[in-house]
């Protein structure tokens, strides 16, 4: 199936979760990362069983801190 990932098309295949996709995509730092499907925020305790559809947009986002 066709997915987009970070605005890029990505063939995977059906019934790929979230957590799999970190893993395909090489994440660093996946403790860290937060990942949005279709512009919603999943939540990080369902990465191993949100499934992904075909068509569906996923971001990666990393929050950093900093400063003083």
């Amino acid at each position: 199936m066709i997915i987009t990932v970070a605005g890029k098309r990505k063939e995977v295949a059906a019934g790929t979760t979230v957590a799999e996709l970190i893993k395909i995509e090489n994440v660093e730092t996946p403790q860290y990362v937060t990942v949005s499907v279709n512009g919603e925020f999943i939540k990080s305790d369902t990465f191993d069983s949100h499934v992904l559809n075909e068509g569906d947009e996923v971001e990666f986002l990393y929050f950093m801190g900093g400063g003083q």
